[in-house]
């Protein structure tokens, strides 16, 4: 087996480097600069470090932007993202240009599998008939397909890709013992056959469907125990003591997949006819904690005497979780952009986001310095280890997750 891996980022890299271990592997990226950094060792996703990014070209692992590299595999894995549009509908672009990629190297007895999460159906619907036309192959008699949904947890050192169990499946019963054979070859931790493809493509977006509701049912509770007066932590605590409580805490829900994914289930769904309302409750809560976040902000500097006009707030935190460098869909801006309807100044200061990327992205400039003393309220907005040793004096403090005991209010 000569294996492509077709995007590499937060999922695609690890990937290549765990396969590089024992097969020839071939990594496919559009990003120059992105393909140039992986040459020279270093991944700005710092899910691989300098050793293991060593120890991968080591093993022969070859980073490229030219797709006649790839007419030698004949096994694709497809890792580009999966998307929503600014009125939260699937973009299937990046998957749809990878097949269209694909389909131009695509050869006799090649097999070709989505690690991208997607609703059921888009393999077999969407994906197949791009390789077939472009290819000019059959499916089934002369390419095939599989579908393992990646299951990569950004900045998680612990739960890496070899470590965390692997959904497999197959186009045809000798396809799915093919394509599990090949994942558990690397996969440590082992892996599971789906019966089906949509059957693996459906267990992959409700499993962060599942987390989503269970947040936004905590969210909820948080909002109704601030006008209980009861600290919503102690309260989780306290419930936390029964064996079978689910440990969920309120927070702000972005990312690359719990914010999203849900949408994908939501779209198929209303496309049949279905109204998902559980899914989608729990979506308009989650969507919508930012600029409740930022009200409860504001209340405790009216609280406290602070004229919110040009008052000047400093926002810890712009990554979508803590330890990770990712700013996709972020729901800190959220908090930020109803600040700033309110007339405050805000600045952010982050020491794992990249301030290009956040400029880019969402506008403005990242403080890598700033004086506590010059702010009237500060929020901690993302869990980072470096803003667990800080200290604020008399500074008002809220915190979103939690890390600071002496926090004037908390989420």
């Amino acid at each position: 087996m000569k294996i492509a891996i077709i995007g590499l980022g937060y999922v695609g890299l690890p990937l290549a480097a765990a396969f590089s271990q024992r097969y020839e592997v071939v990594g496919f990226d559009i990003n120059s600069s992105r393909i140039d950094e992986l040459k020279n060792g270093f991944d700005r996703t710092l899910e691989l470090d300098k050793s293991q990014m060593q120890k991968a070209l080591e093993n022969g692992i070859k980073f490229s932007l030219n797709l006649e590299d790839l007419r030698q595999c004949n096994f694709f894995i497809v890792t580009v993202p999966t998307p929503i549009d600014k009125n939260n509908r699937p973009d299937l672009t990046p998957v749809i240009k990878a097949s269209e990629s694909v389909a131009k190297v695509l050869k006799k007895g090649d097999i070709v599998v989505y690690e991208s999460t997607v609703y059921p159906g888009v393999t077999d619907e969407v994906c197949v008939p791009i390789l077939e036309r472009i290819s000019g192959l059959k499916f089934n008699d002369e390419f095939f397909c599989g579908y393992s949904p990646e299951r990569i947890n950004p900045g998680d050192k612990e739960h890496t890709v070899t470590k965390i169990k692997k959904i497999t499946s197959g186009s045809t019963p000798a396809i799915a013992d093919k394509v599990d054979e090949i994942y558990a070859s690397i996969i440590t931790a082992g892996t599971y056959k789906a019966s089906s493809i949509k059957v693996a493509e459906a267990a992959k977006v409700i499993e962060n469907t599942q987390r989503d509701i269970n947040i936004a049912f905590i969210n909820e509770l948080a909002m109704i125990f601030e006008r209980l007066n009861i600290d919503t932590h102690e309260v989780l605590a306290a419930a936390a003591t029964k064996w079978n409580f689910l440990n969920f805490k309120p927070g702000l829900v972005g990312g690359h997949c719990i914010g999203v994914d849900p949408y994908y289930l939501t779209h198929k769904a209303q496309e049949l006819g279905y109204h998902p309302e559980m899914i989608l409750a729990g979506r308009r809560i989650n969507d919508n904690m930012g600029k409740y976040v930022a009200n409860q902000i504001i209340k405790l500097m009216i609280k406290n005497g602070v004229l919110i006009n040009n008052s000047k707030v400093l926002v810890l935190g712009m990554t979508f979780k803590e330890n990770c460098p990712d700013i996709r869909n972020s729901r800190v801006i959220d908090v930020i952009d109803e600040l700033k309807d309110f007339g405050c100044k805000v600045d952010v200061s982050d020491p794992w986001a990249n301030s290009e990327e956040v400029k880019h992205e969402y506008g403005f400039t990242l403080h890598n310095e700033y004086d506590i003393s010059q702010y009237d309220c500060v929020v901690i907005a993302v869990a980072h280890d470096e803003f667990k040793e800080l200290s604020f004096g008399d500074k008002l403090v809220y915190d979103i997750k939690n890390i600071y005991k002496n926090a004037n209010a908390r989420l």
